[in-house]
């Protein structure tokens, strides 16, 4: 049986779509009045597990339990205890931005006063209040985003998912919105928050999941990723050419198998014990007389995480031959996948 602090509990989740498993005996406990980040490149089963979270598609096999409650035996009351915001604004541009979120709060069973109610502070909460009863359809991809954002909110549930919910947001949008999940936490909401921002999941999240091919690879604190994956990284750029394959057997002597930019003349590689590794460098350099003309020692991101247990080409096909051609990742950039979720059906 799952610890009664779990607000969410994914137990042994199948789904498959023809011959693809979207997932794979997918297993998570979300602790309750946190931020839970589900990473994973495009296609690895977010958007799937997110959908059946929020009852929108069955399971093919394992249990679901969201606030207590079996989303396969009772959905209706799953539906009541949680907020959606999918990828894709979900508003209706017939109605203004006032009467989008009145629609919702009386989708919930609020009397009129008290929907009017919500529906203006909600509005003001998002710096929509100037624009409440103009028609969405006048509004930019960013407010629309905001009002989507303010819909999820609208019952403030126990639960909220929040399916990439600062795409198309401008920074400073995005950084009122993390304002916002702040406030959530704080005030005992669970948050469960899938993002193509991985600084986003650094700042916001208490503990993350990264999936991949529908199963978890890794699940921890944001610092307890960081260092499993090697806690920092140990960067050496070159003065010459000629120099890279030097400096690639000092590296790889030090940490793992290093990265190597050829056009950058930059060698890279991940290390435990940042100073020592530091210090064996620089050694190890000037006595194979190696020209430096930058070297530098840093944490690992969460892009480092990421790319290193997802399985992307960059990160995994070891650059094991200095003499070839090998480009470090840039920071990911994944695609919005299809099936918006619709909060109106989540909340019906």
């Amino acid at each position: 049986m799952p610890a009664p602090e779990a607000a969410i509990v994914l137990d042994g989740l199948r789904k498959s779509f023809g011959t693809k498993n979207a997932l794979d005996d997918l297993t998570l406990e979300m602790p309750a009045g946190q931020v839970f980040g589900l990473l994973g490149p495009n296609g690895a089963g977010k958007t799937t597990a997110v959908r059946i979270i929020t009852t929108l598609l069955a399971p093919d096999a394992g249990r679901v339990l969201v606030d207590g409650t079996d989303v396969t035996v009772d959905p209706g009351r799953v539906r009541r205890s949680i907020g959606v915001s999918g990828q894709y604004a979900a508003v209706d541009d017939k109605l203004t931005g006032f009467e989008n979120l009145y629609l919702v709060a009386k989708l919930y069973g609020m009397r009129r006063h008290r929907a009017a109610t919500i529906a203006r502070d909600m509005l003001d909460r998002f710096h929509l209040g100037d624009v409440a009863d103009q028609l969405t359809c006048t509004y930019s991809g960013g407010m629309r985003r905001r009002l989507d954002l303010a819909g999820a909110l609208v019952a403030s549930p126990a639960v909220v998912v929040l399916d990439e919910p600062t795409t198309g947001l401008d920074p400073q949008s995005r950084l009122d919105t993390w304002d916002v999940i702040g406030e959530l936490v704080r005030e005992g909401t669970t948050v469960l928050l899938t993002t193509q921002y991985l600084e986003e999941a650094d700042q916001l999240a208490d503990r993350i999941a990264v999936i991949d091919h529908g199963t978890v690879v890794a699940e921890g604190t944001s610092d307890q990723l960081k260092a499993a994956t090697g806690g920092h990284r140990l960067e050496v750029v070159t003065a010459h050419d000629t120099d890279l394959a030097t400096a690639y057997r000092v590296l790889a002597a030090i940490g793992t198998t290093p990265s190597v930019d050829r056009r950058a003349r930059r060698v890279e590689v991940a290390v435990t014990d940042g100073q020592r590794a530091l210090e064996t460098a620089v050694i190890r350099l000037n006595t194979e007389r190696v020209p430096v003309l930058d070297l530098g020692l840093r944490r690992a991101t969460l892009d480092d995480v990421f790319l290193g247990l997802t399985g992307s080409a960059p990160a995994r096909t070891a650059h094991t031959d200095p003499d070839q051609t090998a480009v470090l990742p840039a920071v990911p950039h994944w695609p919005t996948q299809s099936g918006a979720l619709d909060r109106r059906e989540a909340s019906a």
